[in-house]
């Protein structure tokens, strides 16, 4: 599934980012493009992740560099909504921050997607 997103105003400053379907290496450049036209005044960032079905790295870094861009103009984000395999890839990536364990992008994707496929699947990878 492709990636779909809408970006909105909810109030002066607060910009809510919906995201369906998948954030992966295909898709992220086309967030970053629509992340760049954030405005600058933006104090509230939200990441509404209810219909986000997978994450890769690419996602990820997505998310953190529009972070970084709101939080040097003095703002905040925020994710909310996430499922419970987008919860995980959160979890990992936030409890190793800067710990590389990976040889490289494709073999962390690898290892994203096999850990998002058995929560998908029922398993528990706590």
């Amino acid at each position: 599934m492709p990636l779909e997103f809408n970006i909105s105003e909810k109030q002066a400053t607060v910009q809510r980012v919906e995201l369906s379907g998948r954030l992966d290496t295909l898709t992220a450049p086309q967030l970053d493009r629509a992340l760049d036209d954030v405005p600058p005044d933006t104090r509230m960032l939200i990441f509404d992740m209810t219909a986000l079905d997978y994450i890769s790295s690419a996602g990820i870094r997505s998310i953190f560099k529009a972070t970084k861009s709101v939080q040097r103009n003095g703002g905040r984000a925020g994710v909310l909504n996430m499922q419970p395999q987008i919860r995980k890839v959160f979890d990992i990536v936030k409890a190793m921050p800067d710990v590389p364990i990976f040889r490289n992008d494709e073999e962390m994707d690898e290892y994203l997607d096999a850990m998002q496929k058995k929560i998908i699947d029922g398993g528990d990878l706590s």
